[in-house]
């Protein structure tokens, strides 16, 4: 199972290092040592913890407003695997993205729950909000 260190975790839930060095202190994530002594989160528990957070809106709110850039790095939360299709969820920060695709792409990616990925988009239609 692939491990994050706190800055790849900040990064891949849209906050800061030190926000997610508060979090991974009062325990919301657990976090363990590697052989150098850096905390690291393993992917699954990040997977979980990064649907906790998108789904409280406990994220930074220092949101930019500009439209949302094509490629959303970050983890994949949930893969189901069909016969010939598959759905892949990533979390990335406070979006949660969703793809329909073959078996065979997934198997060939490797993708599984905990693990780094980036989901682009491309759209014909692309509406664009403003808070």
């Amino acid at each position: 199972m692939q491990s994050y260190t706190i800055g790849q975790a900040a990064r891949l839930l849209g906050v800061s290092p030190d926000t997610a060095r508060r979090w991974a202190d009062a325990g919301k994530v657990a976090t363990h040592r590697d052989e150098s002594g850096r905390r690291l989160i393993d992917g699954r528990d990040l997977a979980a913890f990064s649907i906790e957070v998108a789904q409280s809106g406990t994220g930074d709110e220092d949101v930019s407003y500009t439209s949302a850039r094509n490629a959303f790095p970050g983890i994949v939360t949930a893969v189901k695997l069909g016969d010939v299709a598959a759905q892949v969820e990533i979390q990335a920060g406070p979006h949660r993205l969703v793809s329909l695709l073959t078996r065979e792409a997934v198997e060939e990616l490797g993708l599984e729950v905990g693990m780094q990925a980036t989901a682009r988009v491309k759209s014909t239609s692309v509406h664009i909000d403003r808070a």
